[in-house]
């Protein structure tokens, strides 16, 4: 029982995440079109007006969209968006602002170059270097992949799986980092692809050939494995591509 005078302890309300709220919808904006590249934000008592919070939360959103490189402060110019080419599209609050956009052809473009680049070297060397436990989590992967056929989201997640597992199967320290670095691309990409067709057996047997030439340290089959992978999902974008495109 608090003493006499003193007052009970209550735990202050927990503050609202309004910084989040705000800078999430600014950077929906700029993803969306609102405030094109190239152009200056209106006032920051402007954007205090439209989304009805203080100059100290615009400040701390129009920093954070900063370090995402969407936006670049300018003295005696203000706030100004910048060119799409310098946006983090690795960013997965980035990639879920961008909407629709995130299915463009360049970027899905250059995420499968990026993948062309990095996968099949993954690839070769986990032939030599996967653990057991690794290959064990990789078939695993391919178990759930089908298992989830008809089950969109679940397929992705799998597939996605499989490839972070790859990288990190390599045990190469750069390609590890980036299994963590381009996981939400990697999901974007994936989930591309694989709308892009009904069925996904063939991708699926090509999975499961580089489990197995991982299991039988084939580096140079894991390889050409790997870029069978590729080529399927160059193959699937593009038909997409073409289907979003028709009239």
């Amino acid at each position: 029982m608090a003493g006499k005078g003193t007052k009970a302890h209550r735990p202050s309300p927990r503050r609202p995440r309004v910084r989040h709220n705000v800078t999430a919808a600014i950077g929906g904006d700029i993803c969306g079109g609102r405030f094109a590249p190239g152009t200056v934000l209106p006032r920051e008592s402007d954007l205090c007006a439209t989304y009805g919070v203080s100059r100290t939360v615009i400040r701390e959103s129009l920093k954070v969209l900063e370090t995402k490189g969407l936006v670049r402060g300018r003295p005696r110019v203000g706030t100004l968006v910048c060119d799409r080419s310098e946006w983090n599209v690795l960013d997965a609050q980035i990639l879920d602002w961008m909407g629709p956009g995130v299915l463009s052809a360049e970027l899905l473009g250059s995420i499968l170059e990026a993948r062309r680049t990095v996968e099949p070297a993954a690839a070769f060397l986990a032939a030599a270097r996967a653990t057991a436990q690794e290959i064990a989590d990789l078939e695993r992967a391919c178990d759930d992949m089908g298992a989830a056929e008809g089950d969109l989201e679940a397929f992705t997640a799998a597939d996605a799986r499989f490839h972070e597992t790859l990288l990190k199967a390599s045990h190469n320290q750069v390609f590890h980092q980036l299994s963590s670095i381009i996981h939400a691309a990697l999901s974007y990409a994936l989930h591309a692809s694989n709308r892009a067709t009904e069925r996904h057996d063939e991708a699926l047997c090509v999975h499961r050939d580089l489990v197995d030439a991982l299991r039988l340290r084939d580096g140079v089959r894991a390889e050409a494995r790997s870029r069978h992978i590729l080529d399927l999902a160059a193959r699937d974008i593009s038909g997409l591509m073409g289907r979003d495109e028709a009239p």
